[in-house]
């Protein structure tokens, strides 16, 4: 339950809603970091794996609607998570 008190107090403009863009990286951030040091024990278990590729894809999918709506918003979460930004084709 402390990790999602640290994970409320980064959200943007202090807002706790849940249903945010920014609040589901930030949730979906946290579940990343989870699962790593999870499979850095445990490199055989794939279905952790799967699971870590799925929320990697729904970040990714977050990410760039965030930066197509709020670009502001956008790289200050890049910013505080120290995560890279989207490639540009």
């Amino acid at each position: 339950m402390d990790k999602q008190k640290v994970i409320d107090a980064h959200l943007a403009g202090g807002n706790k809603d849940t249903g945010l863009t920014a609040s589901q990286i930030y949730y979906s951030t946290h579940q990343i970091l989870k699962l790593t040091s999870h499979l850095e024990s445990h490199p055989k278990d794939y279905s952790s794996q799967r699971g870590l590729w799925k929320l990697l894809g729904k970040r990714k999918r977050l990410l760039i609607y965030l930066s197509e709506k709020n670009t502001n918003i956008y790289t200050k979460i890049l910013k505080n998570l120290g995560i890279r930004g989207l490639k540009r084709h």
